[in-house]
């Protein structure tokens, strides 16, 4: 997609805030979170549903001064909430929205069509990774909905057993030039070291973000997504190496190890994602 929104390709760190619990909006916008995205769907009941696009339509005013993208995840295609949901999302300042269960390149292009918004489209189906690569040139970032997916195809929701689909969604973003995807949650909010561990492994798969379901959880996550500090060692020798370099080849030698043009691009990207995980 063209004309996306910077800051829909930078975040990293989306904090989800049910729609029905407005009153910590403030408090949401304020934390680590580079993005707040308020849900309508699996953390709110169906019949509180309504009364939450109510409050969402008060509050019009805080999202547009929100300093992060405010986002609105609205329920899947087919679903009795879906057309209500839509209808708020055109209504609202919002940056994006996030569709649920998405399953097809044309679900998301109507969606945008409809509420005139990026889409950061969620996979969280077999139906859905099948069609990752069309739905990602239609959406602006993709996100992996890695529990409803475990229980979609009845499978473990372990590493090991995730890794296929986690590279599929890394390809498919890629593929489509768009920024890398985001992480699914890790359901433990008091277990720092995991959560910073899952950020980490998502991070080496080539997320480049992860959602996150409580404050707590954006300092340890922003730890595992961040580069470690050999790695940032590493790099910044490389690239100091380089700018000193006055040799007229494609390559360099630092501490007897080759250096060329893809080795100075991974050097290049982890200063940078040091940095942008640092602000």
């Amino acid at each position: 997609m063209t004309n996306i929104p910077s800051s829909l390709q930078t975040f990293g760190l989306p904090l989800f805030l049910p729609a029905d619990r407005l009153d910590r909006f403030d408090k949401a916008v304020a934390s680590r979170a580079d993005a707040i995205i308020l849900d309508l769907e699996d953390a709110v009941s169906p019949m509180a549903r309504s009364d939450a696009r109510d409050g969402l339509r008060a509050i019009a005013s805080r999202i547009a001064a929100a300093p992060v993208p405010v986002i609105l995840r609205i329920n899947a295609v087919g679903t009795s909430d879906h057309a209500d949901d839509l209808a708020i999302a055109r209504e609202l300042p919002l940056a994006a929205v996030m569709l649920a269960k998405a399953e097809s390149a044309d679900d998301v292009a109507n969606v945008a069509s409809a509420c005139d918004r990026e889409i950061v489209s969620l996979v969280e189906t077999a139906r859905g990774l099948a069609a990752a690569r069309a739905i990602a040139t239609r959406s602006s970032r993709l996100a992996f909905g890695s529990l409803d997916f475990a229980v979609d195809l009845g499978c473990a929701h372990d590493r090991d057993v995730l890794a296929a689909a986690r590279m599929e969604l890394v390809m498919a973003s890629r593929l489509a030039g768009i920024a890398a995807p985001l992480d699914g949650v890790t359901t433990a909010i008091d277990d720092a070291a995991l959560i910073e561990d899952d950020a980490r492994h998502a991070s080496r798969m080539g997320f480049g973000g992860k959602l996150l379901i409580h404050p707590a959880q954006i300092a340890p996550a922003a730890a595992g997504l961040s580069p470690d500090a050999s790695e940032v060692a590493w790099a910044s020798r490389i690239l100091a190496a380089a700018i000193e370099s006055t040799a007229d080849s494609g390559a360099l030698s630092v501490a007897g190890t080759m250096v060329d043009a893809p080795v100075l691009r991974r050097a290049e990207r982890i200063v940078a994602r040091h940095d942008a995980m640092s602000k």
